[in-house]
């Protein structure tokens, strides 16, 4: 398929590699010090076990490992935009592949992972076309998404285990952007307008747009509620009943649009 002719924002490549790195990093530290009561426990992914959703975190970086060796593709098929939605045509491979995966070396495994990627992105151009599940991306786009799949998953750890596993500030700010930016795509318009601060403001919805002052519809909230309600890690109901979201205007209902990636 042709990739969508969305406005998609431009992101720093060194600022995203770095964040990558930055968060995987986290990541590794925490799951290092896991006991194997707590890898055994579960997580709210199902039937997934922390041990599974561990071994899952360095598929982020593995899969652009493994990518990057095969030749590159002639053509592109994927924008960053459509990235999340195409999510859900993949949840039973990406489950067998994470269950495929050797856990017996945590440690161990974590450590490769991030020695070969490194190797990998080195000389690696943001241009160079990519192969990925859901369609060939640009190395830089899909660089974008393991930025927002290693904060996802990093919430989706710290919910588990109770822990407080830091977000970098890089990482965090583009899984928002981005799945701020697929919202406006889903539901392109100008009568909503949603802030996520301090990271990402869009305008979203049909109808009357908005040029000046104060929008009569408005939805705000924080960066990880918001990316929790974005992928439907969290509801509508329950966050605005917990007021960890504010909505103002009779169209700011966005319930029917969430979650925005599968």
């Amino acid at each position: 398929m042709p990739p969508a002719k969305k406005r998609t924002r431009s992101y720093d490549s060194a600022k995203i590699r770095a964040a990558v790195l930055a968060q995987f990093g986290n990541v590794r530290e925490a799951v290092s010090a896991l006991t194997p009561e707590q890898l055994d426990g579960p997580t709210r992914l199902g039937e997934w076990t922390v041990r599974d959703l561990a071994a899952h975190m360095t598929m982020v970086l593995g899969s652009v490992v493994r990518k990057l060796s095969e030749p590159e593709p002639a053509t592109l098929e994927l924008a960053l935009l459509d990235w999340p939605s195409a999510t859900a045509t993949a949840a039973a491979t990406i489950d067998e592949d994470t269950r495929a995966i050797d856990t017996g070396d945590l440690p161990g495994l974590y450590a490769r992972t991030v020695e070969r990627f490194e190797e990998a992105i080195a000389g690696a151009a943001d241009e160079r076309l990519v192969p990925t599940r859901f369609g060939t991306m640009r190395l830089g786009d899909h660089l974008v998404t393991r930025t927002l799949e290693l904060v996802v998953h990093t919430d989706d750890l710290n919910a588990a285990t109770g822990l407080d596993v830091p977000y970098d500030r890089q990482a965090l700010a583009a899984c928002t952007r981005l799945l701020a930016d697929a919202l406006a795509a889903k539901a392109p318009g100008g009568a909503v307008e949603v802030r996520v601060p301090p990271f990402a403001v869009v305008q979203c919805v049909e109808g009357p747009r908005h040029t000046r002052g104060t929008p009569p519809n408005v939805v705000e909230t924080d960066p990880l509620t918001w990316i929790r309600l974005a992928t439907g890690r969290t509801g509508w109901a329950e966050e605005l009943d917990a007021a960890r979201v504010s909505a103002s205007g009779e169209r700011a209902d966005l319930a029917a649009l969430l979650p925005v990636m599968g």
